[in-house]
């Protein structure tokens, strides 16, 4: 582990917010992302970035970004999950404030100052703001804000999630958006009070895959914490497909069998809910499996229905084997 590190600032002597970004699950919109923190930011803030052993042209890239631009970046040798990324880029911030920007992400014009004034304004510790997904011109919304039901007997707790207005076009919703608490707000974007994090320990490192954002705000819940949702601030997650060949190693190990197999059982006990939610592993296996798109393309085409259904099943299987039996949980999770 390496750090490098310029000026501390960004146009503010003593700036009240850090910018910590970490990698996702691909490392190809890199540059975009960190071009538009810098564009559409005028608000004063230090900026720390998590480089979990990026490809030699991005990490080249971020090396000299962190020289011209004056941001601090903590690099890895081997690939990082999310949470142990986001601890390493916690070590490092010294301001009240922090918040947490995955490496695929594009923030609108006055985002970060809008997350501030609600976190200020409610005395909130999370603060999240309006996603929007895929080309940010399509105006399609990610989440505005999420809720969640969580209820019986420790052990065997039932927990389902609901994103708000997910899919709809922004232009299209006959829904006001206002600042309100919700159940849970997502680490593509998440604004917290430093002290808060750190008076839980950190995020929890047993999280490798997915659940992280749910951990930290059922968390905040148990003690007695409101989360915020800021619509005036708006960001976009840049979903994938594409993903850049040079990504594809970190994408399968992100998303693996044994990670998201670990964390869904970590989830589960550490918060009481009925193991039958690991079921929910199916979705996440499927976004890893978005790399046999092309084949699954061409066998439709090729082979009669009933044969292409066949098929797939083996192959969507053969993958889960292999998978398993290439990733394994890193060590410092265990």
């Amino acid at each position: 582990m390496s750090e490098q590190s310029g000026p501390a600032t960004n146009g503010q002597a003593d700036p009240e917010v850090t910018i910590v970004v970490t990698p996702r699950e691909r490392f190809g919109l890199s540059r975009a992302s960190l071009e538009s923190i810098y564009a559409n930011t005028s608000v004063g803030f230090r900026l720390v970035y998590v480089d979990g052993n990026a490809p030699s042209r991005t990490a080249a890239y971020l090396r000299s970004a962190a020289t011209d631009l004056g941001f601090e970046l903590i690099s890895s040798p081997e690939y990082l999950s999310p949470n142990r990324a986001r601890n390493l880029g916690l070590a490092a911030v010294t301001t009240p404030f922090v918040v947490f920007v995955d490496n695929d992400l594009v923030v609108a014009d006055g985002w970060l100052e809008h997350l501030l004034a609600c976190a200020e304004e409610t005395g909130a510790p999370i603060v999240g703001p309006l996603y929007m997904e895929g080309d940010p011109e399509h105006h399609v919304i990610h989440m505005a804000g999420g809720d969640y039901e969580l209820d019986g007997e420790s052990g065997h707790r039932r927990f389902s999630t609901v994103h708000r207005l997910q899919g709809q076009r922004l232009d299209e919703i006959d829904t006001e958006l206002v600042r309100e608490p919700v159940g849970f707000v997502e680490f593509h974007c998440l604004l917290a009070r430093t002290e808060f994090v750190r008076s839980i320990g950190g995020f929890d490192e047993a999280l490798l895959s997915t659940r992280e954002h749910l951990d930290l705000c059922l968390i905040a819940s148990e003690r007695g914490e409101l989360v915020y949702f800021e619509p005036s601030s708006r960001v976009t997650y840049l979903t994938p497909p594409p993903i850049d060949r040079a990504d594809i190693s970190f994408f399968l190990r992100r998303w693996s069998e044994r990670w998201n197999e670990a964390s869904l059982d970590h989830f589960c006990a550490k918060h009481g809910i009925a193991p039958t939610y690991r079921d929910r592993m199916v979705g996440m296996r499927a976004r890893r499996q978005l790399l046999l798109r092309p084949v699954r393309t061409a066998s439709a085409k090729l082979l009669p229905g009933p044969i292409d259904r066949f098929a797939m099943r083996v192959m969507a299987r053969l993958e889960r084997e292999i998978n398993r039996a290439l990733f394994r949980i890193p060590r410092y999770a265990r």
